[in-house]
């Protein structure tokens, strides 16, 4: 059978959806009396949907965002009123435009990895926004592969692609002088230009665990609070309470 000139044309300038639909778009269009403009807005429309869909998917994927960590299944009811309050002014995305900073700090189980995910995932599909998800462990590692490959200004510019990156955990990673500097180099090259989101166990009281130096502890602290909402989990472990339930049941 052959291939009708317009799909061709349509695989030639990249239009995938308007290529599959075009024919049924046709018929419907004889039999309801479209117009010629109709129909065109049907398959620009159809074309322009699928394309937004891919986009998301793809940035999703690209993500890496934590499986399960939705808003969906966020119970925000065990949050502290104070996080709960401000997720709606987050989930706008100002926050990223204005290349400002979100900490949230607390101890284990209150919450803070699913909350931080959940908001990366909404601003991936509510407004496009470019997003990455890691530990903090594993950035750390990354960083000093690049560095004794002498790729670390090569990966630096590849995550500065990304307008919002979630640093997960950085209150349990112990470093080394050398850990400390790549990811004082990281947190530094973000500084005013683009967005961080930052779970923690430790407050910035005991960050002198993670960078051991007093005065790189300080510099590290005032670049990320300068411009940053910073949220406090200071609520029941979630995590306790889910599995006392499932005892219960």
């Amino acid at each position: 059978m052959a291939i009708d000139p317009l799909e061709m044309l349509f695989r030639q300038f990249k239009l995938p959806t308007m290529a599959s639909q075009f024919a049924e778009m046709i018929e419907q269009a004889e039999r309801d009396n479209w117009g010629y403009r109709k129909l065109l807005l049907q398959l620009c429309e159809s074309e322009s949907a699928d394309r937004h869909e891919r986009r998301q998917q793809r940035l999703l994927k690209q993500s890496e965002l934590p499986q399960g960590k939705t808003l969906e299944s966020l119970d925000d009811s065990k949050l502290p009123v104070k996080v709960r309050r401000i997720l709606p002014t987050l989930l706008e995305g100002g926050f990223v435009d204005r290349a400002e900073n979100v900490l949230a700090f607390g101890l284990p189980g209150r919450g803070k990895t699913h909350y931080l995910g959940a908001l990366g995932r909404e601003l991936v599909l509510r407004h496009g926004y470019t997003v990455y998800f890691t530990s903090t462990f594993k950035l750390v590692q990354q960083l000093l592969i690049a560095k004794r490959d002498l790729r670390l200004e090569r990966l630096l510019k590849k995550l500065d692609r990304y307008e919002v990156i979630i640093l997960d955990d950085i209150g349990y990673i112990q470093q080394s002088r050398e850990e400390m500097e790549v990811l004082f180099t990281f947190l530094a090259e973000r500084y005013e230009r683009r967005s961080l989101m930052i779970s923690s166990n430790l407050v910035f009281s005991k960050w002198d665990q993670i960078f051991k130096d007093p005065m790189t502890t300080m510099a590290a602290v005032d670049r990320l609070i300068h411009h940053a909402t910073i949220l406090e989990f200071d609520n029941k472990s979630i995590r306790e309470d889910d599995a006392r339930n499932r005892k219960k049941g």
